[in-house]
């Protein structure tokens, strides 16, 4: 399920490719929109990208794709705005950990809780644990996720407490700037802001308080990224 200025700004670009050709610049998102600053462009097309409604071009300049419309448009819609049959409907399920059997009509998933990660120290996962969450399918996307709580508090400043339950999408790549699950010497994981820096990995914390770790690129191996965060009050 999209907010209203993501399902807004997904159809703006969907109109604007078919009319021109190419996708509008952050001027125009932005004064479409109404939004004060294009930092707030930047974050909707990134929730965008991330429920795999839009797919950014590398290396091309205002290059952006929509792959898929909401769920929320009927057939008619869809046709009328130039979308083939074959467009993703969001459907995700084989390869979505603990999917229930009424993926198609699901409207959430549930997702392996492994256990506690630091947002400080480094700890070590719990990963034998058999606990399940219940997570939107609205706020994944493709892959394999898994979810774990945060302990500690060196990223408060990038919106993550003590407590958080953290969903992470499995991988081993992650670019520069993206939050990771990082374990390191193969038997502490934490979570970091990354930063390569030559032949060595920066894990930082969003935190002033805590220092950045600088490790050879051995000793971290990449095991997924930061795509969603719960939280319960």
């Amino acid at each position: 399920m999209l907010t209203p200025k993501q399902h807004e700004l997904l159809l703006f670009i969907d109109k604007h490719l078919r009319e021109t050709g190419c996708s509008p610049s952050f001027e125009e998102m932005k004064e479409a929109l109404d939004l004060r600053s294009k930092s707030g462009i930047h974050r909707l097309i990134s929730a965008l990208e991330e429920r795999g409604f839009l797919r950014r071009h590398k290396h091309r300049a205002r290059a952006l794709e929509v792959t898929k419309l909401p769920q929320d448009m009927n057939p008619r819609q869809a046709e009328a705005r130039g979308f083939a049959p074959n467009v993703i409907q969001g459907n995700f399920g084989p390869r979505l950990a603990g999917l229930r059997a009424e993926a198609p009509e699901a409207e959430a998933i549930s997702l392996p809780l492994y256990g506690k990660i630091a947002a400080g120290l480094p700890i070590e996962a719990l990963r034998d644990s058999e606990e399940m969450i219940e997570v939107p399918m609205s706020m994944l996307g493709s892959g394999e996720h898994f979810a774990l709580t945060v302990e500690g508090d060196s990223m408060i400043e990038a919106g993550i407490l003590d407590g958080d339950t953290v969903i992470i999408r499995r991988g081993d790549a992650a670019e520069n700037g993206q939050i990771i699950v990082a374990l390191v010497d193969e038997n502490e994981v934490t979570l970091k802001r990354l930063r390569r820096k030559g032949q060595s990995i920066a894990l930082e914390p969003a935190n002033i308080r805590y220092e950045t770790k600088i490790l050879p690129a051995e000793r971290v191996r990449v095991q997924g990224r930061l795509v969603a965060l719960l939280r319960q009050y």
